[in-house]
């Protein structure tokens, strides 16, 4: 069975890539390279193109049998600045590409989704039940794709799940994958920055939330956990129907514990500058799993110490090739 992985040159599209290799599945990596980058594509057959491109996804297409998007532009800040590039990509195009699956052969579709369509949560731990309520146009493309996904279920017999992630982290234990972003806005490669001395402290966007320690909660997941979860959504697909699914621990971490742990793993100090909250960040965001247990039989394994660990150590193979 072939699993086309659009956005497979990405953070969590290369991991997922090779869960699904591991698993026994042929992969095709599709990606523009605009924010991939090729070498996390080592293995796979990759196919440069846009996910607007009818004809080249076409042809690609015909040799699969289901599709993974993670495909999406995913910067909240940019977001809200440049909403243009966001609603283009994310939805314009990101339609394209569904438009493309429907006049082929694959009706299994996996989306990247967000915990961010839930905006500000009525309820914490967060149930898929949550209002959908997003505070920035991020939130609100993958929002308009997940109604998308609902609208095409209903009317042309797509089998889909969207996996609305909390918040990926880490990297492949062995060291060889892992984050790379430009801009890097991620909380844990922040920290290992202000560790490397290449910025002069992190930055704790508040200390007055009403959280145990005033700083913002959240829930960490490993991003092979994430990828694990994809390959059993293919799976599903087999066998039932089409839904959205959180993919949490259920477990909320602060920013400042955060910090405690990347100091207790590293042996480095952290140094660190309050200023003030970001307009829109929710104080708590932590999963309720229970759902993809029940479903999926899927449990993230790895814990926050794990994660970082993973982190440091892919963290540290980058910093030897910069020095070098």
């Amino acid at each position: 069975m072939a699993v086309l992985v659009v956005g497979g040159a990405g953070y969590i599209g290369s991991h997922a890539a090779r869960v699904l290799q591991r698993k026994g599945y042929d992969v095709i990596i599709y990606d523009n390279l605009s924010t991939g980058h090729r070498e996390l594509a080592d293995g796979f057959e990759l196919i440069v193109g846009d996910i607007s491109d009818s004809d080249k996804l076409a042809a690609t297409l015909r040799r699969c049998d289901s599709v993974m998007h993670f495909a999406a532009h995913a910067y909240v800040g940019e977001s809200v600045e440049n909403p243009r590039k966001y609603f283009q990509n994310n939805v314009t195009a990101a339609l394209s590409l569904l438009d493309s699956v429907m006049q082929s052969r694959v009706r299994k579709f996996i989306f990247s989704s967000t915990c961010a369509v839930y905006g500000n949560p009525v309820k914490v731990p967060i149930a898929e039940d949550n209002l959908r309520q997003p505070l920035n146009p991020y939130g609100a493309t993958k929002l308009a794709f997940e109604n998308a996904l609902e609208a095409y279920s209903r009317a042309y017999g797509l089998k889909y799940v969207a996996f609305r992630y909390f918040n990926a982290a880490g990297a492949k234990e062995d060291g060889s994958i892992g984050e790379k972003h430009q801009p890097e806005t991620h909380l844990i490669p922040l920290v290992f920055q202000a560790i490397q001395g290449r910025r002069a402290a992190l930055d704790i966007f508040g200390d007055d939330y009403p959280t145990r320690d005033g700083t913002c909660i959240r829930d960490y997941i490993h991003v092979t956990d994430l990828a694990d979860a994809h390959v059993l959504g293919i799976e599903y697909l087999d066998r039932a129907e089409s839904l959205a699914i959180n993919l949490g621990t259920g477990k909320g971490h602060s920013v400042r514990e955060v910090v405690a742990m990347v100091e207790k793993v590293t042996g480095h100090k952290v140094p660190t500058h309050i200023v003030p909250r970001r307009k829109g960040d929710p104080a708590e965001l932590v999963a309720d799993p229970l759902l993809a247990q029940k479903l999926l039989n899927w449990k993230a394994k790895r814990s926050l110490e794990e994660i970082i660990s993973s982190a440091w150590n892919w963290e540290q193979e980058k910093w030897s090739e910069r020095k070098a």
